[in-house]
């Protein structure tokens, strides 16, 4: 009887462990073409960055004139939600975004008129807040024995554009003439050891943060440094300590500090807060210009960001 128990406890502690990790928190993924697809298709628009003419994919093109994308993100989309990872849609996010356009192009600087300079791309990124964007190249090859398929599959993050995972292959010939099923068995026979590099990714995200850059300035008018002492303890010093304290196990790498400047990269941040919303580097790096505008500072700070994953505080001013 008692053997019988004990083999009854194992059991229910190996059928736990098994439960709590199929409940493990997945990445939400979006998928979109390549940018070597869409400019072997047309599919590229220029914007301009500043005064700097930039080319980037015209996804919203791509989805309304190539009748072949939309069926081929729906069939990699379909794997992956057959794995238990979450999917944006990108072509919804697109139309979502249309809808906010016209109020950002009359969003303006009051000091200078300078409008909001954001690619596409940024601006699908902030508004899906994926955590990883799959971006997907394929060619169709004709041969006697049929038509094949090779593709290249890359994953990159989607706070730092690192590339985290890549598949690449050529399906078998055959007669089928659907592209997209064609795609979809050449991938298949690749998916779970790129599922596996993601999810790796992802789970050193969920137990040693969600890594971002960070960016501490000073306006030139600013009469204070980060050299400047308060209590005995320079800006810098201050910086550093609050950091320590609010970064996940206190990871991140100081690679810059002069009297101007203060660079963070390798900052590691919570994926959720305690509402278990997702975090990004503005969220995170907000915290620290609260901290900066109350006492004993009562600095004057603005806050700025580039994509997800950056973080631009300039001390003195707004």
């Amino acid at each position: 009887m008692k053997k019988f128990q004990i083999s009854l406890l194992s059991f229910m502690l190996i059928a736990s462990s098994i439960n709590l990790y199929g409940q493990a928190k997945k990445p939400t993924l979006m998928i979109l073409p390549s940018d070597n697809w869409c400019q072997q298709r047309y599919f590229m628009t220029e914007f301009d960055n500043q005064g700097t003419p930039q080319k980037v994919p015209n996804y919203k093109q791509s989805f309304q004139e190539d009748t072949e994308i939309g069926q081929v993100i729906s069939k990699i989309g379909s794997l992956m939600i057959d794995r238990g990872f979450p999917l944006k849609d990108a072509e919804q996010e697109l139309k979502a975004i249309e809808a906010r356009n016209a109020e950002d192009n009359m969003t303006v600087s009051t000091a200078s008129g300078s409008s909001i300079a954001e690619s596409p791309l940024d601006k699908l990124k902030n508004k899906a807040k994926a955590d990883i964007i799959i971006q997907i190249w394929w060619k169709v090859n004709k041969t006697e024995q049929g038509k094949s398929v090779s593709f290249v599959l890359e994953a990159f993050d989607a706070y730092t554009s690192k590339r985290i995972a890549s598949s690449s292959g050529t399906g078998s010939p055959n007669n089928i003439d659907i592209v997209p099923v064609l795609l979809q068995n050449s991938i298949l026979a690749n998916i779970d050891p790129f599922v596996a590099q993601l999810q790796s990714h992802f789970d050193d995200m969920f137990n040693n943060g969600r890594e971002i850059l960070l960016t501490v300035k000073r306006w030139s008018s600013w009469n204070n440094d980060m050299e400047t002492e308060i209590e005995n303890k320079e800006v810098t010093d201050y910086v550093n300590e609050w950091l320590q304290k609010n970064t996940v196990k206190g990871r991140f790498t100081q690679a810059d500090a002069s009297k101007n400047i203060l660079r963070f990269d390798q900052v590691r941040i919570p994926l959720f807060d305690g509402s278990n919303n997702a975090i990004d580097a503005r969220q995170f790096a907000k915290g620290l210009q609260k901290y900066l505008k109350a006492a004993p500072f009562n600095f004057e700070v603005k806050l700025m960001t580039r994509g997800l994953g950056e973080a631009i505080l300039v001390l003195g001013e707004k």
